[in-house]
């Protein structure tokens, strides 16, 4: 080839060219103060250009993650770069691609199964954070030092005025993210796009400890519906004084009930009803629950009743109107702030999530049965076992535990020694008499026969 023919592509960013004695294409960037070269292995110059651009993104990929502090992960996927897995045959497809036909199956396959929320999740998820990470990459390089590098990309903190207002994601977060990657590669999989999964394991991962979920002790909730109370009769400004009497209603609602927020948020009045159970005689509330477990039932505790009838009472409303809706959280933490009760001792926060664990944990404290708690909470007994029965004192049957074994009767250890083959002792030999000594006086004639 002539030595002027050379091509540029990415506005000059990356520059395709070919040695003399050579049918391959090369490829070059300059990034990071250092020139990066890579061989493509193709000889048409339409593949070489398309093998440039993904290498080039996958340079520049190593180079944020080294950047912000992914130096060991970068090295790992530059030394799987220089292996270069072979490619498939014919054109590689990209994650882009993937994540694209992923959602509009799983939107259609899953419609009226799933929650429109937690669908929603999957393309969120895609949108925010795995496109902007793989992009275009093709499929056959996305390996498990890819994969763990995307997972330093999330943990590490950005630069600039950016990193003080950075959290860490929560570990339930990052999972949710990664398991939404996990579905788009098995889609890819069922199309032939890939042959095989990439391991996707935590590679440090640890034996997590089971941490209890953060609740309201008797003591504690008492001291949380007195404080909504007394909000709800003299709120600190008249025209807070809706929002008050609702989140009163709503704590003892939630704490009654064992709803999840989510659910609470999207139940209408036409889904509960006031009944009379036949087991109890006393009133109670019937409620046709719709959340991330399709529909189902719970029935409420006596407290429940009259907090749904002030709030049915407020306004008239309609069969259709939703019975909260969306509740003031700053209100909420700001009471839980004045108790001193936003964190518990291990340091976990108190949200309105807590309520429902403290339905939960007072059941059981009750004595309740365990699976109907489990039921009436749309959940499964392994779940109340692991996260909540584990750290309350009343689960335990004490009775059942001090198990002592009766001492056995006298009568029966003698009956015992009785049988046993043990040998009698050997008497003594008798001691010899010492001499007697000669009387004085004559002894006695012997009588006659």
């Amino acid at each position: 080839m002539a030595d002027g023919e050379h091509h540029t592509l990415l506005d000059g960013k990356v520059h395709v060219y070919r040695r003399q004695n050579s049918r391959y294409w090369q490829c070059s960037t300059y990034l990071g103060s250092r020139n990066h070269r890579q061989s493509t292995r193709e000889e048409n110059l339409a593949a070489a250009m398309d093998f440039a651009r993904d290498w080039y993104m996958d340079v520049y990929t190593e180079h944020r993650v080294r950047s912000r502090g992914g130096e060991i992960v970068a090295a790992e996927e530059a030394r799987l770069r220089r292996a270069r897995l072979p490619a498939p045959r014919g054109r590689s497809h990209t994650f882009k691609e993937a994540a694209e036909g992923f959602l509009a199956e799983y939107q259609v396959l899953t419609f009226g199964e799933r929650n429109a929320v937690y669908v929603e999740g999957k393309a969120r998820h895609v949108r925010l954070r795995l496109e902007p990470f793989f992009g275009k990459a093709p499929l056959h390089r996305m390996t498990a030092g890819r994969i763990q590098a995307y997972r330093v990309s999330r943990m590490t903190p950005p630069e600039g005025d950016a990193a003080k207002d950075w959290r860490p994601p929560a570990k339930s977060t990052l999972h949710q993210e990664l398991v939404t990657l996990r579905q788009i590669l098995k889609w890819a999989n069922r199309q032939g796009w890939i042959h095989a999964l990439p391991d996707m394991s935590a590679p440090y991962r640890q034996s997590g400890k089971v941490s209890h979920r953060a609740w309201f002790s008797p003591e504690e909730y008492r001291r949380l519906y007195e404080a909504t109370r007394e909000r709800a009769r003299s709120p600190k400004k008249e025209r807070w004084r809706p929002q008050c009497e609702k989140l009163h209603d709503y704590v003892l609602f939630m704490a009654n009930t064992g709803l999840r927020p989510d659910e609470a948020a999207r139940l209408q009045f036409r889904d509960v009803s006031v009944v009379t159970d036949p087991g109890s005689g006393e009133r109670i509330l019937q409620i046709e629950v719709r959340g991330k477990r399709g529909v189902g039932y719970c029935k409420s505790m006596p407290g429940a009743v009259l907090p749904f009838e002030r709030l049915a009472k407020r306004g008239a409303p309609g069969q259709t109107d939703l019975i909260f809706g969306k509740v003031q959280r700053q209100l909420f933490n700001a009471v839980l702030a004045e108790l001193d009760l936003k964190y518990d001792r291990e340091g976990q926060v108190r949200t309105a999530y807590s309520l429902r664990h403290t339905y939960i944990c007072l059941r059981l404290m009750e004595g309740a049965d365990i699976y109907q708690i489990a039921k009436n909470c749309r959940t499964s007994v392994e779940m109340i076992e692991k996260f909540y029965a584990s750290h309350i004192a009343g689960t335990i049957d004490a009775a059942a535990v001090n198990v002592r074994k009766p001492a056995r009767p006298a009568t029966t250890a003698k009956r015992s020694a009785r049988s046993s083959p043990v040998k009698a002792p050997v008497p003594k030999a008798a001691a010899p008499r010492p001499p007697a000594r000669r009387s004085a006086s004559p002894a006695p004639e012997a009588s006659p026969p």
